[in-house]
């Protein structure tokens, strides 16, 4: 097994990684299988420029590649990429509770037209720490319910429905959810990206 360490705290997303990537023959690990502490500022301005602040941060500290992604969710009623690259701080400045932080979403929705939002996230790759990163970017587009749907997923999945597959994320299995997501999108992406270099 190919060993690769995921930046990241999240248990969800850590084990989003594992069942994407096991396929392919990588043992994806968390920081915390390390005992690793680091907390970067991340400051950039784009979910590219806070994966790589990620990825780099780690990277420093072992001696394995490293990825890193940034997500966001992106309400279009609430303004123009928001609270996109924010999403996590916007959440907590409101509850550590994701239902609560769900219907204060709905909430400011009550009268808006348009509830379309779009899931994003990019994965940074960084194999070796002076490498030039290499990124992997996908999409997820729907909208936002006038309700809080089921309790599978995690974050703002419960609130969010995909159009093009007519499906409430918090109802998903983790099966349906791993091949359509945001998430899953930007790692097709990056396995297509690692089969090629096994290829080599």
């Amino acid at each position: 097994m190919k060993k690769i360490l995921l930046a990241t705290h999240n248990e969800n997303k850590l084990r989003e990684y594992q069942e994407i990537l096991a396929p392919l023959g990588y043992e994806v690990y968390g920081d915390k299988d390390f005992g690793i502490s680091y907390d970067p500022e991340e400051n950039g301005t784009t979910y590219a420029e806070n994966a790589y602040i990620k990825a780099k941060a780690l990277r420093k500290l072992v001696n394995m590649p490293v990825i890193a992604d940034d997500s966001g969710i992106e309400i279009k009623a609430l303004g123009e990429h928001f609270p996109g690259i924010h999403t996590s701080r916007y959440a907590s400045s409101i509850s550590s509770d994701y239902r609560v932080v769900g219907q204060h979403i709905i909430d400011l929705l009550k009268d808006a037209s348009d509830r379309s939002a779009e899931y994003h996230c990019c994965i940074c790759l960084l194999e070796e720490e002076d490498a030039t990163p290499l990124y992997f970017e996908g999409v997820c587009r729907g909208h936002i319910l006038e309700k809080i749907g089921g309790y599978h997923g995690f974050g703002y999945d419960p609130i969010f429905h995909y159009d093009e597959g007519n499906l409430d994320f918090g109802d998903c299995s983790e099966e349906e959810k791993n091949a359509i997501s945001h998430r899953s999108r930007a790692l097709q992406k990056l396995l297509h990206y690692l089969a090629l270099r096994q290829g080599q």
